[in-house]
């Protein structure tokens, strides 16, 4: 029960994590925000709330979110298991604008010879702005 004192509970740093890893997951799918709201029973809106963090996603609202993304819900945690800074570094790559449409790119090229001249290339430029930068 609510006391007259009581703050309404605030998103915390991990409602951010867990909202940013729904929005680079429902990109990834390539849904809409509109359209992920309309599956779950919420609006655009609700849905932009979640991914900026702004809001707590609830467990029930967060399961509904995974079938929609066809995802375990454990995909929005950092999990306990090994390997979770991976993962946490992997997802603060996919944050990075275009990366998911690299990604896709690159995973429809089936020479393995031209994926690693691709790599190279993109290895090439990255040493040159990172020089250039210094």
């Amino acid at each position: 029960m609510d006391t007259p004192n009581a703050s309404p509970k605030r998103a915390t740093d991990h409602d951010r994590v867990v909202g940013e890893r729904i929005k680079v997951l429902r990109k990834s799918k390539r849904i809409s925000q509109t359209a992920l709201g309309s599956a779950i029973g919420v609006t655009f809106q609700q849905i932009q709330k979640y991914e900026n963090g702004m809001n707590r996603v609830g467990a029930s609202r967060l399961s509904d979110i995974a079938r929609v993304l066809e995802v375990r819900v454990s995909s929005f945690y950092d999990g306990d298991e090994g390997g979770a800074e991976d993962r946490a570094e992997v997802f603060g790559f996919l944050r990075t604008h275009g990366a998911i449409d690299l990604l896709r790119a690159f995973s429809k090229i089936e020479d393995d010879q031209l994926r690693r001249e691709v790599l190279a290339i993109v290895r090439t430029i990255a040493r040159v702005e990172q020089v250039r930068d210094s």
